[in-house]
């Protein structure tokens, strides 16, 4: 049977969205969002997580006798996380500094082991890796929207500190989007957070409603 990827890739950006559809992944998604640089940063290292990890998984999973397959699953996953953990902090330390011990989280991360016992095991390599990606992308997506409306409403900047959390060469997404502006605390502090995604997830309703 043909993998129909273009059903992949919708449902990992919108359709089975891990925020604003599955609701998993909040902990970071609440905590790590208070400016669209951070919700980038953490949403590429997990899906770089998510899709080793489906490859890895779909790789073993006629070798591995399903009773021990959730623990080794978890190995693969926490030996991932501590390879990019590792990673950000050699050559991305500042943005490192700012997700601290969010990164070392991602390994419970339910939708990580969720798309490799749902997904990857039960599937060859290539629709796994892009089921992955595009979970992982998902992801990004949400955090970036959520941190980036954070952003905007609390302090009317876009990716600040992109050159410094990422490096000179993403400078240019430093934008001011509402000159002079004084701020509003709230929207960076967790209530804010809870807020707004609460509203997005009512937008995301309402629109996925007037489709159907």
């Amino acid at each position: 049977m043909s993998t129909d990827y273009k059903r992949l890739t919708r449902d990992g950006l919108w359709d089975n969205n891990v925020v604003f559809a599955q609701g998993l992944a909040l902990c970071p998604t609440l905590a790590v969002t208070s400016t669209a640089t951070n919700g980038l940063g953490m949403g590429l290292a997990t899906t770089a997580v998510l899709v080793v990890s489906n490859l890895l998984v779909s790789s073993v999973r006629n070798i591995v006798s399903p009773a021990v397959r959730i623990p080794v699953y978890i190995v693969l996953i926490a030996t991932l996380v501590t390879l990019v953990d590792m990673a950000l902090n050699a050559w991305v330390h500042e943005l490192y500094k700012v997700l601290g011990l969010f990164i070392a989280l991602i390994v419970v991360n339910c939708a990580i082991l969720g798309r490799a016992e749902s997904y990857a095991s039960k599937n060859s390599l290539i629709p796994s890796m892009v089921d992955g990606l595009m979970m992982g992308l998902g992801f990004t997506l949400a955090l970036v929207i959520l941190g980036g409306v954070r952003e905007v409403l609390g302090s009317g900047t876009l990716f600040a500190s992109a050159s410094l959390l990422l490096g000179k060469a993403f400078s240019f997404m430093e934008l001011t989007i509402i000159p002079d502006y004084k701020g509003f605390l709230l929207m960076i502090l967790p209530p804010g957070g809870f807020m707004a995604l609460g509203f997005l997830l009512a937008g995301k309703r309402v629109w996925d409603g007037r489709k159907a």
